[in-house]
C-alpha cells in the first residue's frame, strides 16, 4: 500500500492525467465515497473538476479488502510511477490556477473487485502527511506500512511536513528543531475494530468510511498513542487472526491547531488465500480438541475439585508442566504446532501425575497449596495486564514486566495462607471456568482468550513487549462474559455450601495406607488378613487367563470302538 506523488514538472497542462488505458469515466466530488467494480480488460477514468482555490493539496484513496487495484499517471506502469495494493493513493500537489485532476484505475486480478474511492482536500495550513519521508523511496510518502506475524502487527509511516500554499517550495525538513519547523508536529495513532466474526466485504468498506477523515477517525476510533517527532515512527500491536482492524495515523500541528490523515491500512492478521492459516480456517482441529477435553475437566473441577482433591492437583500440575513445557519446545524447536500440542498434553499429564504422586507419598499440603495458588495468582496477574494497565510504557519493559507479573502470582498464596480452604475453592471455580472460556475460544472469536494468550506470546517472542495489546469487546464478549462468572460464583457457592462441617482437606494418603496395612497384619480376625498378597493376586489372575486359551484336554481314556 503505497501512495504515489505526482512532481510538478510532469504538469503539462492544467489536468494531471494519470493514464491506464481509455475507457468508462468515474467522476468524483471532494469528500464523497464512490463504491464501484474494476474489470481486469476494462480500467476505468476518474475525474475530479472544479477544484478550489484555497485547496493546496489532494490525497486520492482507493480500498479493497484483498485484491489489489491499480492506480497510475503516468502511460506506462512505472515503479515509481503507479502502485498497486488493497490501499492505494495518490497525493496531488497543485500547481497555482490549476482546477481539475484526472487519473485511471484498473485491476490485474482474474475477478472483479469491488472498491470503494474517496478524494479529500486540504489547504496550505494542514501538514502534509509524509512530507519529510526519510526512510522510503518516495520523496513524499503519506503511505502507512502494515505487516504482520502470528505475534505481532507493526504499522510504519513518514514524517509529516508543515502545510505550504501553492507555488511555494516546500519547508526544509532538517533545518533546525524549532518551533518553525516540522519537529513541532505530532502523531496520533488510531485503532479501528471491525465486528468480531464478520469477514464480509461490505462491512470492511462500510466501516473504512469511519477511519478516512480526520473528525470521523477522532470520532470512532480508540486512540492508542501519540508520538512527538523525536520518537521513531513506527508503532506495534498484537495481532488477532481473524478479526479485522483498520489503523490510521492523524498528524496534527499544535502551533495551527490543523491536522491531516495518513491513508488507512486494514488487515486481518490472514490470508484470504486457500490454504493452511487462511482466515476460512484459523480453527485447528488439535486445537479443538484439546481445549475441549481440557474443558471438560476444568468444569468437572469447577464444581467438585475441592471434592476430588487427586483430580484437582492432577488438573494443576498439567497447567503448569504444560504451561512451561510448551514454551520450551517451541523456542527450541522447530515442529509443527499439531505435534507441540501433543507433546504438551503428554507433558502435562506426567506433572499432574506427578503432583498427585507428591501428594501421596509426601503429604505435604503447603506445597500443594503452593502450586494452587500461583495458578489463580497467574490468571489474575494476566487480567491485570490485559487491562489497559498493560499498555503502559512503563511496562514495555520486559524485566519490570515479568517482576511486576510475578509479585502480583505470588501474592495470592501469601495473602490466602491463612485459609487454605476458600483458596482452593477459588482456583476450583475460577481455573476450571475459565477452561471453559478457552474452549469456546477455539470454536469463536472471543477477545478473553487473549487473557492468557498475550502472556505467552510475550515469553515465546522476544519482540511483543513493544506491541499495544488492545482487544475488541463486543457482544459475543460480554456474553462469553457473563457465562465465565456464572460458572465461577455458581462452582465456588456449591463447593462452600457442600463442604461446611466437613475435613478441610484429606489425611495423607501414605500414612493411610501404612497404617491399614499394619492393622491387617496384626489383627489375625479381620477378613482381610487372609487376603494373599498383591503379588500372589496378579499371579492368580494371570493364571486364569492362560487358562482361558488352553485347548482342554481329554478326560479319562478313550479307545476306538472295535467293529
Amino acid at each position: 500500500m503505497k501512495v504515489i506523488i505526482i512532481p510538478e514538472e510532469e504538469f503539462r497542462s492544467k489536468d494531471c492525467r494519470l493514464i491506464f488505458g481509455p475507457n468508462r469515466l468515474i467522476e468524483f466530488s471532494v469528500g464523497k465515497f464512490r463504491y464501484f467494480e474494476l474489470n481486469r480488460p476494462f480500467p476505468e477514468e476518474a475525474v475530479l473538476h472544479d477544484i478550489s482555490s484555497n485547496v493546496t493539496f489532494l490525497i486520492f484513496q482507493i480500498h479493497s479488502q484483498y485484491q489489489n487495484t491499480t492506480v497510475s499517471f503516468s502511460p506506462t506502469l512505472l515503479s515509481n510511477a503507479s502502485e498497486t495494493g488493497t490501499a492505494s493513493g495518490l497525493v496531488f500537489i497543485l500547481r497555482p490556477e490549476q482546477s481539475t485532476c484526472t487519473w485511471y484505475l484498473g485491476t490485474s486480478g482474474v475477478e472483479p473487485v469491488q472498491n470503494m474511492a474517496i478524494l479529500l482536500s486540504y489547504s496550505e495550513r494542514d501538514p502534509i502527511p509524509g512530507g519529510c519521508n526519510l526512510e522510503f523511496d518516495l520523496d513524499i510518502d503519506p503511505n502507512i506500512y502494515l505487516e504482520y506475524n502470528f505475534f505481532e502487527t507493526t504499522i510504519k509511516f513518514a514524517p509529516a511536513n508543515l502545510g505550504y500554499a501553492r507555488g511555494v517550495d516546500p519547508p526544509p525538513c532538517d533545518a533546525g528543531m524549532d518551533q518553525d519547523s516540522r519537529w513541532r508536529l505530532q502523531y496520533d495513532v488510531y485503532q479501528y475494530f471491525l465486528p468480531e466474526n464478520d469477514l464480509t466485504e461490505e462491512m470492511l468498506l462500510k466501516h473504512l468510511q469511519r477511519m478516512v477523515g480526520v473528525p470521523q477517525v477522532k470520532a470512532n476510533a480508540l486512540k492508542v498513542v501519540t508520538l512527538t517527532a523525536n520518537d521513531k515512527t513506527s508503532v506495534s500491536f498484537s495481532s488477532l487472526p481473524g478479526q479485522g482492524v483498520i489503523y490510521n495515523v492523524i498528524v496534527w500541528d499544535p502551533f495551527l491547531n490543523t491536522s491531516a490523515a495518513y491513508i488507512p491500512a486494514h488487515t486481518y492478521a490472514c490470508s484470504f488465500e486457500a490454504g493452511e492459516g487462511s482466515c476460512a480456517s484459523l480453527g485447528r482441529v488439535s486445537s479443538k480438541v484439546f481445549f475441549t477435553l481440557f474443558a471438560l475437566l476444568g468444569f468437572f473441577i469447577c464444581f467438585f475439585g475441592h471434592r476430588f482433591w487427586k483430580t484437582e492437583l492432577f488438573f494443576i500440575g498439567f497447567i503448569i508442566m504444560g504451561f512451561f513445557f510448551y514454551i520450551l519446545i517451541t523456542r527450541l524447536t522447530p515442529i509443527k504446532y499439531d505435534v507441540r500440542l501433543i507433546l504438551t498434553a503428554v507433558a502435562g499429564s506426567v506433572g499432574g501425575m506427578f503432583l498427585v504422586a507428591v501428594w501421596w507419598r509426601f503429604g505435604i499440603l503447603s506445597i500443594c497449596m503452593l502450586c494452587v495458588g500461583l495458578v489463580l495468582g497467574f490468571l489474575i496477574s494476566s487480567v491485570t495486564f490485559f487491562t489497559p494497565l498493560g499498555n503502559l510504557k512503563i511496562f514495555h519493559d520486559d524485566g519490570v514486566f515479568w517482576v511486576t507479573f510475578s509479585c502480583i502470582a505470588i501474592l495470592i498464596p501469601v495473602v490466602f495462607m491463612g485459609c487454605l480452604r476458600i483458596l482452593n475453592i477459588l482456583t476450583c471455580g475460577v481455573i476450571g471456568s475459565y477452561s471453559v472460556v478457552l474452549a469456546v475460544g477455539s470454536y469463536l472469536s472471543t477477545s478473553l482468550s487473549y487473557i492468557t494468550l498475550n502472556v505467552l506470546k510475550r515469553a515465546l517472542n522476544k519482540d511483543f513487549h513493544r506491541a499495544f495489546t488492545n482487544v475488541p469487546f463486543q457482544t459475543n464478549d460480554f456474553i462469553i462474559l457473563a457465562v465465565w462468572g456464572m460458572l465461577a460464583v455458581s462452582g465456588i457457592t456449591l463447593q462452600i455450601r457442600r463442604e461446611r462441617g466437613r475435613p478441610f482437606f484429606p489425611p495423607h494418603p501414605y500414612k493411610l495406607w501404612k497404617q491399614e496395612r499394619e492393622r491387617r497384619v496384626t489383627n489375625i480376625l479381620d477378613p482381610s488378613y487372609h487376603i494373599p498378597p498383591l503379588r500372589e493376586r496378579l499371579y492368580g489372575r494371570l493364571t486364569q487367563i492362560k487358562e482361558l486359551f488352553q485347548k482342554e484336554q481329554p478326560a479319562g481314556e478313550r479307545t476306538p470302538l472295535l467293529l
